[in-house]
Parts: structure tokens; C-alpha cells; sequence
């Protein structure tokens, strides 16, 4: 084989691994369209079973690699959590990340004013269990906040 064949054939490989990693984590683009499928269910069906799907792993539409929603009231209470069901009925206003940051207090500032918006911190990956730099698209939700985030390298 020729040098230009083996490093044409390199390339092709190292182009496809970069691409089925970079499938194995959820997008900004998805992590929209998450919420927006959870502020489509909440109109359609209602908090409760809005909550109820999103707090349980087998439904997939709201369970997507490392995508889940996440839903908080206005008060800092914990509603929903497509990752760690423990937070739910816990009040999370004073939780601050690795680095101070206020998050959920940012998130609640967010839905309160322009009503949507991303906001960055740091946050335990449900797949690896390492606490990530992660950045969350959140929307105001009727009285609730609601969001979906993406790990960034």
C-alpha cells in the first residue's frame, strides 16, 4: 500500500471516530427541542405527568445519552429530574457548583426576565459520574422553570 493510500485511509478513520464520539453526547440543537417537547407535554397533559416522565429513565423521549430535562419552581423546589430523581422535593436555591456559582438562582433569573437563555456551570455527567463543565438551555415553563443541558469539553 502506498504511503498517500495509507494516510487518505488514516484520516478517513480518525474523521469517522471524531464523529460517532461526538454522537455519543447531545447537541445545543437537541437540548432545545428536549424542552421544547417537555413545554409541549406540559400544555398537552399537565405538570403532574409532565413530571412524572420526566423523572423516569424508560421514557426516552425525555432520556437521551446525556440529555434529560430538569424542572425547578420559582422558589428553588426541585420538581422534576431526568437524571437524579433524589433532588425532587428538595430545595436547590442556595446550590452553588464548584466554582460559587449560584445556578439554580441564575436559571430562575433567566425564566423571570428575558424568559429563556443558556447558562454555564459546572455539574455532576450521568454517564461518567465526573463533575463537567455542562451549559443548560432553560425556559420559563407556566410557574416553572424548565431545562435541558449539554457537557462541554
Amino acid at each position: 500500500m502506498s504511503r498517500a493510500v495509507v494516510t487518505i485511509t488514516m484520516v478517513a478513520l480518525l474523521a469517522f471516530i471524531c464523529r460517532a464520539s461526538a454522537a455519543e453526547f447531545g447537541s445545543k440543537d437537541e437540548a432545545v427541542a428536549m424542552v421544547k417537547r417537555t413545554e409541549e407535554m406540559f400544555t398537552k397533559a399537565g405538570a403532574d405527568a409532565t413530571f412524572k416522565d420526566i423523572s423516569d429513565k424508560s421514557i426516552s423521549q425525555f432520556h437521551d445519552r446525556d440529555l434529560y430535562p430538569f424542572v425547578y419552581d420559582m422558589s428553588g423546589n426541585c420538581v422534576a429530574h431526568g437524571a437524579r430523581p433524589a433532588l425532587i422535593g428538595k430545595n436547590l436555591f442556595d446550590l452553588k457548583d464548584q466554582d460559587g456559582k449560584y445556578l439554580i438562582r441564575e436559571m430562575i433569573d433567566i425564566a423571570k426576565g428575558p424568559g429563556s437563555g443558556w447558562v454555564n456551570y459546572k455539574w455532576p455527567n450521568p454517564l461518567s459520574n465526573k463533575i463537567e463543565d455542562k451549559t443548560s438551555y432553560v425556559e420559563k415553563m407556566g410557574d416553572y422553570v424548565v431545562g435541558v443541558g449539554v457537557y462541554r469539553e
